[in-house]
């Protein structure tokens, strides 16, 4: 249990995707936790929300190449309701808060969401929104949100989704997780065809592979991770240089990095970063 808490409280200092999370967390109690053992292959944790608003605010993510399932009470919105959430694909996600609630989210591993719906490739949804029952099972909401205590709220997640656990690991799940998390963390994947190349694959195979256990495209993933560590230095370093963070993150100019990033974000990185022009 220890570990446990240890890996909650290492994850919540991972703000990578948040647009201002300062901002965002003066605004909400955040926190990840997570999953049963047996759930951990396929969930990267669940991830719990409380605000409690005097005035609306709007958080903005950069989102990362994952399904999400959400369980919600906002007291503007009506009765606890669940949603499935597939890859949101272009740009930002935006979501408006306001008054009490709270939500208790899970965060499937990008790649490792089709054992869940084993019929459908993950690409189907993408860029959509929908009731959760339409894919899982109906659960009593109010006994997920509801309760005040973190582990209680972690309990009721795991008590539901573990009879819903896949029976045996599944090698292309494991493969398109494996390639995700390689693309996050290693920089010098910048190119499809290298990437392909090193797992003795088409990048046609590859494309398939993505398109039926992710999501989104590899090139997509890239796009957005590099996007992801721009919005981390921006929101992070004193000062930023531009051209050699451009360069390490593979864009071939600083040029090519503004214009990703002022296109997904809405501002140029300089603007974000609140530099003086």
């Amino acid at each position: 249990m220890e570990r446990d808490r240890g890996r909650a409280e290492d994850q919540g200092q991972d703000t990578r995707g948040i647009v201002d999370p300062a901002a965002l967390l003066t605004r909400v109690r955040f926190r990840r936790l997570p999953p049963a053992e047996p759930l951990r292959p396929y969930i990267e944790h669940y991830w719990l929300i409380d605000w409690d608003l005097p005035a609306p605010y709007a958080s903005h993510i950069v989102p990362h190449p994952a399904v999400h399932l959400t369980f919600q009470w906002d007291e503007n919105e009506g009765p606890p309701y669940g949603e499935l959430t597939g890859v949101s694909a272009p740009g930002l996600y935006t979501r408006k808060i306001g008054g009490r609630g709270r939500v208790c989210g899970v965060k499937f591993h990008p790649g490792a969401f089709r054992p869940f719906a084993p019929e459908t490739p993950v690409s189907h949804w993408t860029g959509r929104v929908l009731p959760y029952d339409a894919l899982f099972p109906t659960t009593d909401i109010p006994a997920i949100v509801g309760p005040a205590d973190d582990q209680d709220r972690v309990a009721a997640l795991d008590a539901y989704l573990l009879p819903l656990a896949p029976a045996a690991p599944d090698p292309q799940t494991e493969q398109a997780r494996r390639l995700v998390a390689r693309i996050r963390t290693d920089r010098t994947v910048q190119r499809v065809a290298d990437l392909a190349h090193d797992e003795a694959m088409s990048v046609r195979a590859l494309q398939r592979l993505f398109a039926g256990h992710v999501g989104v495209s590899p090139k997509w993933c890239i796009l957005r991770y590099r996007i992801h560590d721009a919005l981390e230095a921006a929101a992070t370093r004193t000062t930023v240089d531009w051209a050699a963070l451009a360069a390490d993150l593979g864009y071939a100019d600083q040029a090519h990095l503004v214009r990703d990033f002022t296109t997904t974000i809405g501002v140029s990185p300089a603007a974000y970063a609140g530099e003086s022009p």
